[in-house]
């Protein structure tokens, strides 16, 4: 008997809205033939308190009690991945993504943007780096690995499992990073974005390797950049840099805390731009770099981590964004281009568009919105999982 979730009286409206989460707060109580039937990670269904059944998921402890993998009755089997997957993949066709010449690495699978929550899958030329965010997701990698060789056939030729850093951690899964299926002598390779070259190391490199969200952002960088002074904050391997000097600026400095990260940046300017560019690297904490920088700078990017991973720490991660704006809106020169972004879900866009209006009044500069700005189209949004919508950012001008 599959284990079965019974809801509150009432909690099932969310779920008939199709919104791919149970909270903890919903469970009414769970009826199974024994305690190992269900184990965080455990293939689930939900009724209502009425007896009527509403989905199936991966069961989890804390917060989040369940993950809807479908609202039908159907068989979570071999088949069932290889639907899911192959419907994501035709999602990236149509995008533009699948052999495309210009742009080798995209994301293939966005959790609940693709129904599948807990799982990540990026797409580095021919490997699949996959990351499990749930112990469901995790249990199933092999199945999910499986999925992915069936539907692109010979176009993938390793399968590489980063859920080392992503699993939950009181889970004790001892997960450790490695091959799913294949392998690569380097564990890494050279892509294209938009004909840019990027040397992505998944092994080694933060998230899967690189920051695929920032594709189209990075673009509109290389439009502002000509004749400019950039300064690349969080630059981490350097893609916001590699873009603008790409545009013509005139010179380009990329700051991080993480010497690595800087070190990789050099190498993705060498590879696209040889060793004779105008780019300087520093190693330094962006905040405290931010103090002292005087007007030198006439478009600035300021791309942290998610200052607020979760709504507990939310009033100091605003207060976070307000000071690294202010600090740049106030040191940037007359006519500067500013890029701001959050990758925090807990922000919303409303919420962060007043932090930065904050930050301009203390700066007390003339600032206007050129763009509103988002994540793009192969990180999809569920339509009934607003929470999805992670990445915002403005492109200000300032007077």
């Amino acid at each position: 008997m599959t284990p079965k979730i019974i809801l509150k009286r009432g909690k099932e409206e969310s779920l008939l809205r199709r919104h791919p989460w149970v909270f903890s707060g919903a469970v009414d109580h769970i009826e199974a033939e024994s305690e190992d039937q269900i184990a965080e990670g455990a293939v689930v269904e939900v009724y209502t308190r009425a007896g009527e059944f509403i989905a199936q998921g991966h069961y989890q402890i804390g917060s989040i009690a369940v993950r809807v993998l479908s609202f039908e009755r159907e068989e979570i089997d071999l088949k069932w991945w290889v639907k899911r997957v192959a419907a994501a993949y035709d999602v990236r066709r149509v995008l533009g993504f699948v052999e495309n010449p210009r742009t080798t690495c995209y994301r293939l699978i966005h959790g609940e943007g693709d129904s599948l929550p807990g799982l990540v899958v990026d797409i580095y030329g021919t490997t699949a780096v996959v990351q499990c965010h749930s112990v469901g997701m995790f249990l199933s990698r092999r199945e999910v690995a499986e999925a992915i060789r069936e539907v692109y056939g010979e176009k993938i030729t390793a399968i590489y499992d980063k859920s080392s850093q992503t699993v939950p951690p009181k889970a004790g899964l001892d997960a450790v990073d490695g091959y799913l299926w294949g392998r690569s002598d380097h564990g890494s390779q050279v892509v294209l974005e938009n004909g840019q070259k990027f040397m992505v190391n998944w092994e080694k490199g933060q998230k899967t390797g690189f920051f695929l969200d920032q594709r189209e952002n990075r673009e509109l960088v290389m439009h502002y950049a000509k004749g400019r002074t950039v300064l690349n904050t969080f630059c981490y391997t350097g893609g916001f840099s590699v873009y603008a000097m790409a545009g013509g600026a005139r010179e380009v400095c990329s700051v991080d805390a993480s010497e690595r990260a800087v070190d990789l940046a050099r190498e993705n300017m060498v590879l696209n731009f040889g060793e004779g560019a105008p780019h300087e690297e520093v190693a330094a904490d962006a905040v405290e770099y931010l103090k002292h920088i005087g007007n030198k700078y006439d478009l600035i990017i300021l791309d942290p981590p998610a200052f607020a991973k979760h709504h507990k720490v939310l009033g100091n991660a605003m207060q976070g964004y307000k000071r690294l704006n202010a600090r740049a809106l106030s040191q940037i020169k007359p006519g500067g281009i500013l890029f701001t972004f959050s990758c925090s879900q807990a922000v919303t866009k409303e919420l962060f568009r007043t932090t930065v209006f904050s930050a301009a009044a203390i700066a007390g500069r003339k600032v206007r919105i050129l763009h509103q700005l988002h994540q793009p189209a192969d990180h999809p949004i569920n339509i009934y999982h607003p929470e999805g919508e992670y990445l915002k950012g403005l492109v200000l001008y300032v007077e």
